[in-house]
């Protein structure tokens, strides 16, 4: 009697065994993507530039006035107390 016939389920996991590792193996194996293409640098001309620079410029100039008056009040506060 043949070997296989004897222990049919043993082989059949050593099978088994040997299959699931291979398979496991191969799907990690993935091919790398191509490269993509890089998308065009924006050309954003003078007039968009400046459209958007204004407002954040204005928004610093405000959020520096805010910081100035701050520090006076903080500085009469500090005087009217230490007298």
């Amino acid at each position: 009697m043949p070997a296989n016939r004897r222990f049919p389920s043993v082989v059949t996991a050593l099978r088994i065994g040997a299959l699931v590792p291979g398979i496991v193996l191969l799907a990690g194996c993935r091919p790398e993507p191509p490269p993509t293409e890089r998308p065009p640098e924006p050309q954003a001309n003078a007039e968009l530039r400046d459209a958007i620079q204004a407002p954040q410029d204005k928004a610093r100039a405000l959020e520096k006035t805010l910081q100035e008056d701050a520090d006076r009040t903080r500085a009469q506060v500090d005087a009217a107390e230490g007298s």
